[in-house]
């Protein structure tokens, strides 16, 4: 089963400049507990929740609990946004970022496996960069509830005959070829300046449409693994073998070790941020980037490690790639 099978549909989103205040009581109103914060294309920067509003001390956590169930009574609710008070504070300057996203056909055996990694309760769902949905950890207990047992794999004879029946049309069709024969040539060309000249258009014409085609290939490429990286999850053996890169790398005597090199589409802002060395770059990273932000976040960053984003090259005059590289030099 997968991501798009069981998630919700209907999201309720906030933009980065939202006061907090507005936020708290969108998420008393529709009785949920964390909101994503979306740019203006429907792309995730960030997640707020209860818990970046109220605090997350002890003697808040403490304070907080269920309060979004308490907070149905119209009196409690003016208390809560009470509390708040006004601050300035917007969506950006409390949400959690970068964000943990799945897409559409990611199974949910991956969406669980990302939960209790990342520890998180929900995780947003993507089409082309935009959120279309929502799966909770409520969302896979309904699935886990009510999934029927799997039907018995085909045998596999079924499958051989299948890739014979393969096999014997491939070589039928070339059997049928071969038989064919005769080759009428070409009538040939007249001999003149004017059928010279055609012929150096159409070569310079071919030109074009080659570039044309390779063009439309590498943005079909680049599409492709902008979609590749951002439904890829890293595993605990990918990350493990990223440090043991990095470690070789240190031992041969080098400061840095590029961990990812990725589309610039990857990022909400397509790599402004990171151009301008903006500090809440980290916020625009979607997909394997923002994962692997994360884990240095949490396993390297308390050790010393820095990493740092920078663009690699700018086709066209824009951002093109992006390098993720970690550091460990002073």
């Amino acid at each position: 089963m997968k991501a798009k099978d069981i998630m919700t549909t209907r999201v309720v989103t906030v933009a980065p400049d939202m006061p907090v205040r507005e936020i708290a009581k969108i998420l008393i109103a529709e009785g949920i507990s964390a909101v994503p914060v979306v740019d203006e294309s429907g792309a995730p920067l960030g997640v707020v929740s209860e818990g970046d509003l109220i605090g997350r001390d002890e003697q808040a956590r403490e304070a907080r609990r269920d309060w979004w169930l308490s907070l149905a009574a119209a009196e409690m609710a003016a208390d809560f946004l009470a509390r708040l008070g006004d601050g300035g504070r917007v969506a950006r300057d409390v949400m959690a970022g970068p964000v943990i996203a799945v897409e559409e056909d990611t199974d949910t055996a991956e969406i669980a496996r990302l939960l209790v990694e990342y520890k998180i309760k929900r995780v947003p769902v993507l089409r082309q960069g935009r959120i279309v949905g929502i799966v909770s950890r409520a969302d896979l207990l309904r699935v886990v509830a009510a999934e029927p047992l799997k039907p018995a794999e085909p045998p596999h004879e079924s499958l051989l005959g299948r890739a014979f029946a393969g096999l014997d049309s491939h070589f039928g069709l070339h059997r049928k070829e071969a038989t064919e024969t005769g080759t009428a040539l070409p009538p040939a060309s007249p001999i003149s300046a004017a059928a010279f000249r055609h012929l150096t258009e159409d070569h310079h014409q071919d030109e074009v449409r080659q570039r044309d085609a390779a063009r439309r290939a590498e943005i079909a490429a680049r599409d492709r693994k902008v979609a590749e990286l951002t439904a890829l999850h890293v595993s605990d053996a990918a990350w493990a073998d990223l440090l043991g890169k990095a470690r070789e790398a240190a031992k041969a005597g080098q400061k840095e070790y590029l961990l990812l090199r990725f589309p610039s589409q990857l990022c909400s802002d397509g790599g402004r941020a990171i151009n301008h060395s903006e500090p809440d770059w980290p916020a625009t990273l979607h997909g394997e980037p923002a994962e692997l932000y994360l884990r240095w976040e949490r396993d390297l960053r308390p050790q010393g490690f820095h990493l740092v984003a920078q663009v690699m090259d700018f086709p066209g005059g824009f951002p093109g790639d992006v390098g993720l590289f970690l550091i460990w030099a002073d």
